[in-house]
């Protein structure tokens, strides 16, 4: 394919699928815009990639118009924060503005307008907004990645613990990277997946008491799952500090991959990029320094 003059623009270029997809569409000799919040190693680095690292806020329409400069497809990936639906509509706005032929928008498997997680059924409303556009629009609802097996990891001296408030609860994890592949394809070749809502998963699916003993195999140390109750683990999260929004819905969808949510297996990631997804197993060995000490949102044993 001649990738010449094609540009595409990512946003969310830090994050897990953002930072894949730069690296990704660079090596297939696209041009790239990178949108970043701000000037950082991360940024650094997809600059080292040859990507043009534009600082700028989704939620300002003049950054993000600026940024969506000769683009011909652009990536939509926003966090766990307030604001998605205006960020969508900035998005939108100035894709239909540039011209923009297709955006492929990163939402959430449990996104649905019953959904008791804001965030989620903001998501399921960005979709909607998107799909009332002029461009073509792929929306991606993921399971729970397989970066977030270290969220709620720590060390107890010399074995492992995942406490998590999923019960026994099932999903496939999927990786960054795997994902990347499909934003990647879906970019270059729009067409057959205008309007599609594709759920992506890994190859296989399993409870968390199952991806501890994987853990275990392959860090070489004993690793056990230890269920948290969903209000401990949110009135954990916010003696923390962390936010009122993100801890809303960390136990929403908690109930929600409880309830069945999250759980399934299919071979999109294949089919969409011609790429196999990696399993759990190989995502470990490929991450062992990710499961250090503590995870990002690790609930301790003795708090649960």
């Amino acid at each position: 394919m001649n990738s010449i003059n094609r540009r595409f623009l990512i946003t969310g270029a830090t994050g897990k699928t953002g930072a894949a997809s730069v690296r990704l569409m660079r090596e297939r000799g696209h041009a790239v815009t990178a949108l970043v919040r701000g000037d950082d190693a991360r940024a650094r680095a997809l600059a080292d990639l040859g990507a043009d690292v534009v600082i700028g806020d989704l939620l300002d329409l003049r950054d993000v118009s600026t940024a969506m400069r000769g683009a011909e497809g652009v990536y939509l990936c926003y966090p766990i924060e307030p604001g998605l639906v205006e960020v969508t509509a900035n998005v939108a706005q100035a894709a239909a503005e540039a011209g923009v032929d297709a955006i492929v928008n990163m939402s959430q498997i449990s996104a649905r307008r019953e959904a008791t997680s804001n965030a989620a059924r903001q998501h399921w409303l960005a979709e909607r907004l998107l799909d009332r556009g002029p461009f073509r629009t792929t929306h991606l609802r993921p399971t729970f990645f397989a970066e977030w097996l270290t969220w709620g990891w720590h060390r107890d001296g010399d074995s492992g613990v995942l406490a998590l408030p999923f019960g026994d609860g099932r999903h496939a994890p999927i990786a960054a990277v795997d994902q990347a592949y499909v934003i990647a394809a879906v970019l270059e070749r729009p067409a057959s997946h205008d309007r599609q809502v594709y759920p992506l998963h890994g190859p296989v699916e399993m409870n968390h008491y199952q991806i501890a003993e994987i853990m275990a195999r392959v860090l070489g140390i004993p690793v056990r799952y230890e269920p948290v109750g969903v209000e401990t683990y949110q009135t954990e999260l916010l003696a923390r500090g962390l936010p009122q929004h993100l801890v809303q819905h960390f136990g929403n969808v908690a109930l929600d991959y409880q309830q069945g949510i999250f759980a399934g297996t299919n071979n999109l990631v294949e089919v969409i990029s011609d790429h196999t997804a990696m399993t759990v197993e190989q995502y470990v060995a490929d991450s062992r320094e990710a499961f250090g000490d503590a995870g990002q949102f690790t609930v301790r044993a003795s708090a649960a």
